[in-house]
């Protein structure tokens, strides 16, 4: 056998959860082909690297990524790249790109510009799934991708924007978009239930899809109901949801946010292990820091959403209709905002679609109010007016308490939440898997160091039923990522969130060098795993 690169000497974390050991890794073909335990024994021939010190594991997974956009406008895809990751998980939130058809992708495309941005003389030429993932596929993109169908997306396209329940061929119509989703490789369906116009659907709407994504070998995975006031009954909601359809659960981003559900992790662990031990099919995925971010606009009530985009924007432009949106939000407690009035200095602007707004990137909307001398709800409502609603945002909102408890539960995996287009985004978007291994395990000793690889890699790899793929194996794909553990961690910061991560410095994506000495090599080597019957492929 002639090896296309081994890599000598490294500390194998497999993914499996079991002890590290030393060897040598041979890849050929795309595939790890021998693991050899008695280092220096490899076979000869290729390029090699010298591992001494630096640990090998999978590449990491991204269970929930916003990079819907992010991959066709720059394949490079350093942000994720840098961090390890050789797979994500896209479609999420119930809000995406495909299916569409020219109506609903336009109203989209405004809709998630505080997410992904709305890139100028892009070319949307696809409106099926499979259309999608052949695009991605095409333009090449340096790691792997999946797919969820998402169900706000398919609850526009077959009823609009409406807050009713869907008529018998309305859920018919929707049925027959998840089928066609799941068959053209879509590996679930997601729901954005405090989003619009997902968060319209009832519970037996949301069982009906969810049988049929069970037909087909997928898993659904919400955004719930609500992370703040309501939030262990958004929760059990999602359990019942799943086992009435028989349907495998991934709870997305799972947390307990706001100061009403401090040190409330435990409530939320006891309700998930019931359900397992009963034999329920569970897994969640957490990102690493306390505060949240989405659009700015998700902080409106979901009856100031119905209709859509310019629906919303003639609420907020009307005075009557913008006093009882800001009555909800401030004394209320608006369903947007997961239950809980809103503080206006933990809400930080993090993006705008309009540049001559961007001077208010970076400040909350408690500090522009005070610096304007307004009430702060009148700069949030100007905010959206002016921007078109493309405005992000950073929510300071969680509990580190929760955070740690969650993370060691033994259903999780990891998700960055990544949204990539603003101008100060989030910095899990750079640096959440760097901050798992850093800071919480070589820094704070919240999670051993095999048992966290196994949460990002062999065990998101099984909800996914990604094939060949998520350990280190002979036969496996050679999707590897090669850290130091010693120096691994992320350097992103609120202020400063570009910043790639320390100590990493290769990662291999089918066998293919895309981070080599620390540096982007320009490979492309990702493509779609789209699901079949026989997994994820």
């Amino acid at each position: 056998m002639t090896a296309g690169l081994v890599v000598r000497g490294a500390t194998v974390v497999d993914g499996t959860g079991a002890p590290a050991y030393r060897a040598d890794v041979t890849v050929a073909d795309g595939r790890v082909a021998e693991i050899t335990r008695e280092p220096g024994a490899a076979p000869g021939g290729g390029r090699h690297i010298d591992a001494g010190g630096l640990v090998l594991a999978p590449g990491f997974i991204d269970m929930h990524a916003h990079s819907d956009l992010a991959l066709l406008t720059e394949p490079e895809h350093l942000a994720k790249v840098a961090q390890g990751v050789t797979c994500e998980v896209l479609g999420q939130d119930g809000l995406s790109y495909a299916p569409v058809d020219d109506t609903t992708l336009d109203q989209l495309r405004r809709h998630l510009a505080g997410w992904n941005g709305d890139p100028e003389g892009f070319d949307w030429d696809w409106r099926s799934v499979a259309g999608y993932l052949d695009r991605l596929d095409r333009g090449g993109m340096a790691i792997n991708a999946c797919y969820l169908v998402p169900q706000g997306s398919v609850r526009m396209l077959a009823m609009g924007w409406e807050a009713r329940e869907p008529t018998e061929d309305e859920l018919a119509a929707m049925r027959a978009l998840v089928a066609q989703g799941m068959a053209e490789g879509a590996v679930g369906m997601s729901s954005g239930l405090t989003y619009t116009p997902g968060m319209y659907a009832g519970t037996a709407e949301l069982v009906e899809l969810c049988r049929i994504v069970a037909d087909h070998g997928g898993y659904y995975s919400p955004h719930h109901r609500s992370y703040g006031r309501g939030a262990l009954e958004a929760y059990a909601e999602m359990v019942e949801v799943a086992a009435a359809a028989g349907c495998p659960l991934h709870l997305a981003h799972a947390t307990l946010n706001f100061p009403e559900n401090s040190g409330r992790a435990g409530e939320l662990l006891s309700l998930l292990d019931a359900a397992l031990d009963q034999g329920a099919d569970i897994t969640l995925d957490t990102y690493p820091y306390l505060p949240a971010a989405t659009m700015l606009s998700a902080l409106l009530p979901s009856w100031a959403c119905e209709g859509g985009p310019e629906r919303i924007l003639e609420r907020l432009r009307d005075p009557e209709t913008a006093e009882r949106i800001r009555r909800v939000l401030e004394e209320e407690g608006s369903d947007g905002c997961h239950g809980v009035p809103v503080s206006w200095d933990t809400i930080r602007i993090s993006g705008t679609r309009e540049p001559a707004l961007s001077a208010r990137v970076g400040r909350t909307v408690a500090e522009l109010a005070a610096a304007e001398g307004r009430p702060p709800f009148e700069v949030f409502r100007e905010q959206l007016i002016d921007d078109g609603l493309g405005t992000a945002s950073v929510w300071f909102i969680g509990n580190e308490e929760n955070v740690r408890a969650i993370m060691r539960h033994r259903a999780h995996t990891g998700g960055s939440d990544g949204l990539l287009a603003a101008a100060k985004p989030h910095p899990r978007s750079w640096g959440t898997f760097p901050r798992y291994l850093g800071h919480y395990v070589r820094e704070e000793g919240v999670l051993g160091l095999e048992e966290c690889v196994a949460h990002l890699t062999g065990r998101a790899a099984r909800r996914l039923k990604l094939a060949d793929r998520g350990l280190i194996r002979p036969g496996y794909h050679a999707d590897l990522v090669l850290f130091d553990p010693g120096t691994v961690g992320d350097t992103a910061t609120y202020d400063d969130p570009r910043r790639t991560p320390e100590g990493v410095p290769y990662v291999i994506v089918g066998g293919v060098r895309v981070i080599d000495e620390g540096r982007h090599t320009g490979a492309l080597p990702g493509r779609t795993l789209r699901r079949t019957p026989e997994g994820t492929r």
